[in-house]
């Protein structure tokens, strides 16, 4: 046999033995779950004291007790080293507690120099706040290793020049300061608007609806801010506030912004995905489809789902006890979906479910923004359940971001690893005033504060269930994305066993295998 025949012979024997191993080595229908990617971003504090002390200029007897030069040789993150910083914490720190927690200078609407100017000593309940203020009043504030986020309200006949508007309640601002950037797949992201007027104090900034609020992003210091307004994109009614009308007062309020606190902090680093865990044991009886597999025809304009098996969080399970189900409760069971009852499993994502919400991470933009999830019916062994009295719990550690009368609580949780919201809706509104779950409150891991139930503007306004989701800070503010996977992670730790994913298995091909002739002369 020559040479050449020799080589072509063992080529085609490799050949065959690599495509029988690609085949067996084939990786699991079942898709993996793995944890976001995150950007951490470094603070320029000298940046943050040079507008401190231009802020402090036009008042010389108020500037003379900052102190802007510290001890050296210490690490930029230590306090002694920044005493007009400390000074600043501990006047702000009145209004804004725990203010000097934040890693990011906190730019809020409180003009500090002009409340020294006109009250050396001042207090929460001081006549001047008002003034310093802009009109503005403080709803929630919160800081902590990733950054800071606050709430603030203003009244229809406040403002100043600011416009009449037709929606007459106090109109609720939020803004966000962040050193952790989550990077999500977003083809809407990084657009918008300049605005002029304010250019030559946010050269940055940029101006977009999105996600039914109007937001406006820049950079300073190196961090990343947010202010928004939740508004409709249409023409105003007296009871929602219109973006047109959202605006002014938005750039009213960027115009009130000063340096109002915060302290270096030991720099963050990026946080790479990684797989998340998941218990090792099979359920007995858990099973899924994987996200993105909506019921056939349910997405807005009967468009798909999108498939994310990202788990943002490792969080508890938010309802108390298992069973429970994540099922859609706004399409019937159907011949597509096996025609199952909510009280039963596989678990189906409706994250992309269509509705009129806003959702950047949905096809044409659309979605339901969250997930779905049904506690068990009461079954005849239960003596002591009642539908009523099903609880719902908290998700991890947080603080609670919820005016009186707001149907949705949403829990924020703010470490070094993680900038996250969490949105519970369809409890009674009422129940939760009654209970305090109001702005600021701070809830633990697990700690029960409510009940499933039905209520959507109104008791018995949809069925009993509790819709639940997840935003992530984003350089275009807090967005929506699919907590299917988290949740599926989450209720596995609950049970404690991993569920069987439905992806039907892929199609192995035949492989031809070759004869003990082949390839000889």
């Amino acid at each position: 046999m020559s040479r050449v025949a020799v080589g072509r012979k063992y080529r085609r024997r490799i050949s065959g033995l690599l495509l029988v191993a690609a085949v067996t080595a084939a990786p699991a229908n079942a898709e993996e779950f793995g944890t976001p990617t995150l950007t951490a971003l470094r603070i320029d504090w000298r940046a943050a004291l040079d507008q401190l002390r231009a802020e402090l200029s036009p008042y010389p007897a108020v500037a003379a007790e900052f102190v802007f030069s510290g001890r050296h040789g210490l690490p930029t993150y230590d306090a002694r080293r920044i005493p007009a910083l400390v000074r600043l914490n501990a006047i702000t720190g009145r209004f804004f507690p725990r203010i000097e927690q934040s890693p990011v200078p906190a730019l809020l609407p409180f003009d500090a120099a002009a409340l020294l100017g006109a009250d050396p000593d001042p207090a929460v309940d001081s006549a001047a706040v008002p003034a310093v203020q802009g009109s503005f009043q403080t709803a929630m504030f919160d800081a902590g290793p990733a950054g800071y986020d606050a709430m603030f309200t203003l009244d229809a006949n406040a403002g100043g020049d600011l416009p009449p508007r037709v929606f007459t309640p106090p109109v609720e601002v939020q803004i966000t300061g962040s050193r952790l950037i989550y990077d999500i797949t977003d083809p809407l992201g990084g657009k918008g608007e300049a605005v002029k007027a304010l250019a030559a104090q946010y050269p940055d900034l940029r101006r977009f609806i999105r996600e039914g609020y109007v937001r406006y992003a820049f950079t300073r210091f190196g961090a990343a801010y947010v202010v928004s307004i939740q508004c409709l994109d249409s023409v105003p009614r007296a009871r929602r506030l219109a973006c047109r009308e959202a605006t002014p007062v938005a750039e009213h309020f960027l115009r009130t912004l000063h340096v109002a606190g915060g302290r270096p902090q030991r720099p963050l680093r990026d946080i790479p995905a990684t797989a998340a865990e998941r218990p090792l044991t099979q359920s007995d009886g858990f099973t899924y489809w994987p996200s993105g597999e909506i019921i056939p025809g349910s997405g807005f304009r009967k468009q798909d789902g999108r498939p994310d098996s990202t788990v943002y969080a490792q969080i508890r399970f938010p309802i108390e006890k298992a069973p429970a189900y994540a099922r859609s409760q706004s399409y019937s069971p159907r011949a597509e979906d096996g025609g199952a009852s909510p009280f039963s499993y596989p678990w189906r994502d409706n994250f992309c479910e269509s509705r009129s919400f806003g959702v950047g991470q949905c096809a044409l933009g659309y979605g339901h923004q969250g997930q779905d999830i049904r506690p068990c019916s009461c079954l005849p062994d239960q003596p002591d359940c009642d539908v009523k009295q099903q609880g719902v719990v908290a998700v991890r550690d947080g603080v609670v971001i919820r005016a009186a009368r707001q149907q949705a609580v949403t829990l924020q949780v703010n470490t070094e690893r993680e900038h996250i919201r969490f949105r519970y809706m369809h409890m009674n509104p009422n129940r939760l005033d009654e209970d305090g779950v109001l702005d600021g409150r701070r809830l633990a891991e697990g700690e029960r504060f409510g009940v499933v139930s039905n209520y959507l503007d109104f008791p018995n306004g949809t069925t009993r269930h509790l819709h639940f989701d997840v935003q992530v800070f984003t350089p275009d503010g807090w967005l929506w994305v699919n907590p299917y996977a988290t949740l599926v992670a989450s209720y596995e730790r609950l049970i404690g066993g991993r569920g069987r994913d439905l992806t039907p298995a892929p199609a192995t091909p035949a492989v031809a295998r070759a004869g003990p002739n082949d390839g000889m002369p």
